[in-house]
């Protein structure tokens, strides 16, 4: 059982999405499990044959506790299973009754708490969170609330995620207002049943300073002001693109190749549930699409600028996102903790451009410039791992796996979606998987998860123009290499002038882990790599 948060001792199976006897590949998602904060997917990875399920669907068990074993198909693992699942299974049920899961959810001695009352408070969705700010409510005031609905769409430092209830009952208050943040912990909402009288329940909570959110409104002002949004909830959601489902729906969505956009939600507010997807047929899309008026189809917005007479000023305030806080957070914390130096080399790219013509001429094909040096840098860091390294007060880690991280501008910032086993990807794989992460990133989809663990970075501006740049070091990585764009320029060779094309590359190095000698020796294979780029094939 994984801890997939700093604060949970156990968890709880939702849902498994294989069984024993599956093949199980390195990523596939394994299981769907219940946190104290959160419903997540846990992928595996490991690559075999699911070989034995120690917790069952709905059932809760302790961290660390044997979930799963995967290994060859027929392999023996009686020993393994021998003793562990009884006492983990045993331990669990005796003290099943007196752990009450309720994640984000807090109920001091020093607080009279009605009985039936939860008070939900802003969950830890990252380890690295320490506020949220709340983008979307899913529910109003008097709402009806059963476990596992979704309460609110938080955007933490990392991404916007779906935020869901451990808890059955009617929401009686709302305590952050959207648009709204709060640290970790402050007053999200109180559910309880109907009509319970909850008067200073929340202010008690906030005495001890916990929230910076604005006041919240009272709840006869929360009440009427969400019904009289109620009624567009929906189709902001529409006009946003954003699509409300069940992380199951999702993964079964994409296991058929279903564009969820096409699939109408029967949950709540137009969620999508498991049978939507199930059911769905791109007939009906095309009676939709048919039998919609024309009236109805969405007209594109014109963004109109304020007008600023001649000689007057004018300005406007943008509230940080937590995105943007973030990012000037890590950024300062690297550029004025690490030492940073650079290295600059330039590579002649007339093979590269030959040889991304012949891979992209077969079918289904389709490989960037951008994926070939994540490629060549994969390879590179494997002969030069001190690159792949990480900085500790008493240490230096070398990292022998290598996980590219693939700078990705979205709209409110930068995010790193992280490669994982970079260097054992094809290039075909690393398209695929750098398209995939860059649609997520762009569509606020991106999970934790999948922007932890990187040990070397790559940022490409090359596409905007840019011939050459360089770039802080995503900590705690050692490394991270800016790539410019390649220009068709005159170019010696042979001691003749010809045409020729080549791309600029800037090493960033950290002093404390990589040496000006070793940072040359990396740049010396990477042109290596991606002059010759049949050797990456090798």
């Amino acid at each position: 059982m994984p801890r997939l948060s700093d604060t949970m001792t156990e968890g709880t199976v939702a849902t498994w999405l294989k069984k024993v006897g599956d093949k199980v590949s390195e990523g596939d998602i394994l299981a769907e499990i219940e946190t104290d904060k959160a419903t997540m997917e846990f992928e595996s990875f490991n690559s075999g044959t699911l070989l034995y399920i120690g917790i069952n669907e709905g059932e809760t068990a302790a961290v660390d506790s044997l979930l799963a074993i995967i290994g060859k198909e027929g392999e023996d693992i009686s020993g393994l299973i021998s003793g562990t699942a009884t006492e983990t299974k045993s331990e669990t049920v005796a003290t099943s009754s007196e752990v009450v899961s309720e994640p984000s959810t807090v109920t001091p001695s020093a607080v009279e708490v009605p009985k039936g009352v939860v008070v939900v408070t802003m969950p830890r969705l990252s380890d690295t969170m320490t506020e949220g700010t709340v983008a979307t409510w899913l529910k109003k005031v008097g709402d009806k609330v059963s476990e596992g609905d979704i309460l609110a769409e938080i955007e933490t430092d990392k991404a916007t995620m779906e935020f869901e209830s451990f808890n059955a009952g009617t929401l009686l208050y709302i305590g952050i207002n959207e648009g709204q943040s709060a640290p970790v912990d402050s007053v999200l909402a109180i559910i309880g049943p109907a009509g319970t009288d909850i008067t200073g329940v929340a202010e008690n909570f906030k005495k001890g300073g916990t929230t910076t959110a604005a006041p919240a409104k009272s709840l006869e002002e929360t009440t009427t002001s969400n019904v009289a949004v109620a009624s567009t909830e929906v189709a902001e959601a529409v006009k946003s693109g954003r699509i409300f489902a069940s992380p199951l729906a999702k993964q079964i969505a994409k296991d058929k190749g279903i564009n969820l956009s096409q699939v109408k939600g029967s949950g709540e507010n137009g969620r999508i549930t498991k049978s939507d997807v199930e059911n769905f047929t791109p007939q009906s899309v095309a009676q939709s699409q048919v039998a919609q008026p024309e009236t109805q189809k969405s007209q594109p917005e014109t963004v109109v600028k304020p007008f600023v007479p001649a000689g007057e000023t004018f300005s406007e305030e943008i509230k940080n996102s937590q995105m943007r806080k973030t990012i000037a957070k890590r950024l300062s914390e690297s550029i004025f903790t690490a030492p940073h130096f650079y290295l600059t080399i330039e590579v002649t790219m007339d093979e590269a451009m030959k040889s991304r013509a012949v891979i992209n001429s077969v079918p289904d094909t389709k490989v960037s410039f951008n994926d070939m040096v994540i490629k060549a840098c994969a390879m590179a860091l494997k002969k030069h791992p001190k690159v792949n390294s990480q900085w500790k007060e008493d240490a230096i880690t070398i990292n022998h796996h290598v996980n590219v991280g693939v700078a990705v501008a979205v709209e409110d910032g930068l995010v790193v979606p992280v490669l994982r086993f970079t260097d054992q990807m094809s290039l075909s794989q690393i398209g695929g998987n750098v398209k995939d992460l860059a649609g997520k990133a762009k569509n606020k989809k991106l999970q934790p998860a999948e922007m932890e663990g990187s040990t070397f970075t790559v940022s490409n501006l090359g596409m905007f123009g840019i011939q050459s740049f360089t770039s802080i070091i995503n900590q705690p990585n050692s490394a991270i290499l800016s790539v410019g764009a390649i220009e068709e320029k005159p170019v010696v060779k042979n001691g003749q002038i010809v045409v020729g094309n080549t791309m600029m590359l800037t090493l960033a190095c950290d002093h404390r882990t990589v040496d000006g000698a070793t940072g040359a020796q990396f740049l010396q294979t990477l042109r290596q790599y991606l002059e010759n780029p049949v050797t990456m094939l090798a």
